[in-house]
């Protein structure tokens, strides 16, 4: 299978480049990556759409990597918590190689056939849950042996990878493909591919996010009030929803009842 995300770069005698031609050219192909991500909306869809129902019956979503693509799923499942105020057993990343490997490679983690489904285990993975499989190349053994095990028991799949026909998609029962071509260095997956896996992760848990009700209007209701900066944007959050002038009295109400939500409903009655 010719791997697209293996594919010469379209830019030649990169060592002889000016540090201008360098930002330039990875810039000139950074934007190109929306537009592949855009083409896969209707795979998107059709994911978030089964999954969500699955999700407020007491589903979970799982996202399982390697290397970059499993540092992304990482940072996307972290920020759900303080984000939207979920706990933190709604979106789990799993990455091979364990924590360990969010800092520094594990590099032959990835080519085991049996850890990802360990892993899972772990977390008493069930019928209910899903779990989608991130891989640039599409050919990660760790994430492809994760999801044929998972849809042999009876647990459903998702993809996202960067290259068509990888064998990857087989194994989902909702592939997204996005198809950013050659990287600007060639092979090197952490840029434009990484850049689309990390945009469809956001698109994917921020639309789950906003279905299962944690959005109210465009607000961050629920959100976690955890630093100065944090309580000031809830405060004038509370302001805005509540129509509150004074900006101590909506403070008071966000101490007193705990969220921006609970303050809102508080003081609408």
């Amino acid at each position: 299978m010719e791997k697209v995300t293996e594919r010469s770069s379209n830019y030649q005698d990169l060592d002889k480049m000016s540090v201008q031609e360098i930002l330039t050219g990875i810039n000139q192909e950074d934007q190109t990556v929306p537009a592949a991500v855009a083409k896969a909306i209707p795979q998107m869809e059709a994911l978030v759409t089964t999954l969500v129902p699955r999700m407020r019956a007491g589903g979970r979503l799982f996202y399982i990597g390697a290397g970059t693509s499993g540092r992304l799923g990482v940072v996307d499942a972290s920020e759900i918590p303080p984000t939207y105020g979920a706990p933190p057993s709604w979106v789990v990343g799993i990455i091979a190689g364990g924590d360990t490997a969010i800092r520094k490679s594990v590099e032959d983690a990835e080519d085991s056939t049996t850890q990802a489904w360990e892993d899972l285990q772990a977390h008493d993975i069930g019928e209910l849950d899903t779990v989608i499989g991130i891989a640039a190349s599409g050919t990660t053994p760790y994430v492809i042996h994760g999801l044929r095990t998972c849809r042999a028991n009876g647990i459903v799949t998702g993809c996202i990878t960067c290259n068509p026909g990888a064998p990857l998609i087989e194994e989902a029962d909702f592939p997204i493909v996005a198809v950013v071509g050659p990287e600007f260095v060639t092979g090197s997956t952490r840029m434009k591919s990484g850049t689309a896996q990390k945009l469809i992760l956001n698109m994917i848990s921020t639309a789950t996010m906003i279905q299962l009700g944690r959005v109210r209007g465009n607000r961050m209701v629920d959100m976690q009030l955890s630093n100065v900066k944090l309580v000031d944007r809830g405060v004038k959050m509370v302001m805005e929803g509540a129509g509150i002038t004074d900006y101590d009295t909506a403070k008071q109400y966000l101490e007193q009842f705990g969220s921006v939500r609970s303050a809102i409903d508080a003081y609408l009655g």
